[in-house]
């Protein structure tokens, strides 16, 4: 893979990680109820989610998006749809107090490696990066490995950043002021990102 290449796959899967999604709700909304450690195994259990949806499409789901082309705009569609949605339910969400100490236990790993089946930016980013950054013949396999690990390494640096600002966010949000601004900021993010499905 060529030094360009290689910096365009990882400006790719670094934009698409960090933008909001389900996944980077989640995990803010974990830190903000539950601090970073306790959200740790969600943590890994998303980022091994990715790597899951990522290997399902490098091997058999893309092929699916070269016999059938509606496929893939069919998963933008529904993509779009549910980020919309998303936006929507963040928008309007009631006030909650947040409470000094953590009710309830967080998510498990396992939830989090299931969620990223029902998340369709986490098949935008599979597939969008095994169609767009693969490598035909011999090389492929080799490109697949490449792409895994600045997958990974995206998954991590960008999710690490979405916890800790839960964390932050946790200490900060006490008044119902507050709630309803990050609650609606959420929101207009996580509708921003749609245009970023169309763009692949």
């Amino acid at each position: 893979m060529t030094a360009s290449l290689l910096f365009s796959l990882s400006t790719f899967m670094f934009i698409s990680a960090i933008t909001p999604g389900p996944n980077n709700m989640l995990m803010t909304t974990s830190g903000a109820n539950f601090g970073f450690r306790r959200s740790l195994i969600l943590f890994l259990g998303m980022v091994i989610g990715m790597q899951t949806i990522l290997l399902l499409s490098a091997f058999g789901v893309a092929g699916l998006l070269l016999i059938y082309p509606a496929v893939h705009t069919g998963l933008k569609v529904l993509g779009s749809l549910y980020l919309l949605w998303l936006a929507w339910k963040t928008v309007t969400a009631q006030y909650k107090q947040l409470s000094t100490k953590p009710l309830g236990t967080p998510l498990k790993g396992y939830q989090g490696w299931l969620l990223q089946f029902l998340n369709p930016k986490a098949w935008m980013m599979g597939l969008g990066s095994v169609s767009s950054y693969s490598l035909a013949g011999d090389l492929y396999i080799h490109s697949i490995w490449v792409i895994s690990v600045v997958m990974i390494l995206s998954n991590i640096a960008t999710g690490l950043v979405w916890l800790n600002l839960g964390v932050m966010i946790g200490r900060l949000l006490k008044g119902r002021t507050a709630w309803f601004t990050f609650n609606i900021v959420m929101g207009l993010l996580t509708a921003a990102c749609v245009p970023l499905i169309w763009i692949n």
